[in-house]
């Protein structure tokens, strides 16, 4: 139905061009295509710029989000203010309008916004060789004190460190962890700790106080070197998207969230303790390598063995499934130790 709104769309606006006596271009199919034509996107911005199209959300944007984008509208001092931010007022615009909406512009306005996203994000994977890119998953209720939380923020900060692009769903507990290394990357271990300490007065990320602390870690040890991805989503717009990644590619579809992280980690995947949706990753990773989906298959390096193998046994069962031969060209690893995480994934870019 959407398909056929653009096309009517367009049809009139070839129809008004030869109108007002300009050669009409060359008709071009606008939906299925990488990116849309310049034409196309001229009529669609007649359409979006009508009062009834407004949203409180970009359609098309160039660039990825930053924190400072995402968080606009937020005041420093004033953690109540948080409300008040550009993430929020989309998240509250999201939940009124519905996570399955079923108004055409709000779908519309919602796939545009996606594609603008998956563009960009294209382009600035563009500067990367592609076994660069390494992905941490794990919970978002791991919390800042923790030591699953330090370990993640030194596995990720050694992986930048040699030249990694980090990479995580972008949200709070295991994936803040990732890039608050990345955040770190080239600086000493005391001021690591440092910064641990200071995010540690608000563990949580229903705490009041997180991303307070974030940005007070952020103001004290500013960034200039190294970049990381968060890819979050607006269906899980209760927790927050972490200000430690410098570039960020937020979602209103979570199933294109969700493949695109697994789809660009060709660098391998860490698995840090999670639930259900980490089970699910692990799972949706195994089948790309399965099947060298991409020409090769990736490092699936399980992080602490006893999560792993008793409390979440899927290790065991995934070993079990390989010797039986239903799965085929898994890079499995599972070690509790951060130096063997790390030199994992660096001899595996290093192979010809």
């Amino acid at each position: 139905m959407a398909d056929n709104y653009l096309e009517k769309q367009y049809e009139s606006y070839l129809a008004r061009k030869a109108s007002m006596g300009k050669k009409a271009p060359k008709r071009k199919p606008i939906i299925k295509i990488q990116r849309l034509q310049s034409e196309a996107i001229e009529a669609l911005q007649e359409i979006i710029d009508q009062p009834c199209f407004r949203m409180p959300f970009d359609l098309f944007r160039e660039h990825l989000y930053s924190a400072e984008s995402l968080y606009k509208g937020y005041q420093p001092g004033k953690p109540g203010s948080f409300k008040d931010c550009y993430d929020q007022q989309v998240y509250r615009h999201y939940l009124e309008m519905g996570k399955n909406a079923t108004d055409i512009k709000e779908t519309l306005a919602r796939t545009l916004h996606d594609h603008s996203m998956t563009n960009a994000m294209n382009d600035f994977l563009s500067h990367f060789d592609e076994r660069q890119v390494v992905g941490i998953m794990g919970g978002h209720g791991l919390q800042r004190n923790e030591k699953a939380y330090r370990q993640i923020v030194m596995v990720s900060k050694t992986l930048a460190e040699h030249n990694c692009l980090m990479i995580s769903g972008g949200g709070p507990g295991a994936m803040e962890a990732t890039h608050l290394g990345a955040w770190m990357a080239g600086r000493t271990d005391t001021e690591t700790e440092d910064a641990l300490n200071l995010l540690k007065e608000a563990p949580s990320f229903k705490d009041r106080l997180w991303l307070e602390t974030a940005l007070q870690v952020m103001e004290k040890y500013p960034q200039e070197q190294t970049v990381s991805l968060g890819v979050p989503t607006w269906l899980y717009g209760h927790e927050p998207a972490t200000p430690f990644a410098t570039h960020i590619a937020k979602y209103f579809d979570n199933s294109i969230r969700e493949d695109s992280i697994l789809t660009i980690a060709k660098g391998g995947i860490i698995y840090s303790p999670g639930s259900a949706g980490t089970m699910q990753e692990i799972f949706q990773e195994a089948v790309q390598n399965h099947y060298l989906s991409f020409g090769y298959a990736s490092p699936m390096i399980f992080m602490n063995k006893e999560y792993w193998t008793e409390e979440m046994p899927v290790y065991r069962l995934m070993e079990h499934l390989v010797e039986k031969g239903k799965y085929k060209n898994l890079l499995m690893t599972i070690t509790d130790s951060t130096s063997e995480i790390v030199q994992t994934i660096l001899d595996f870019q290093n192979q010809v």
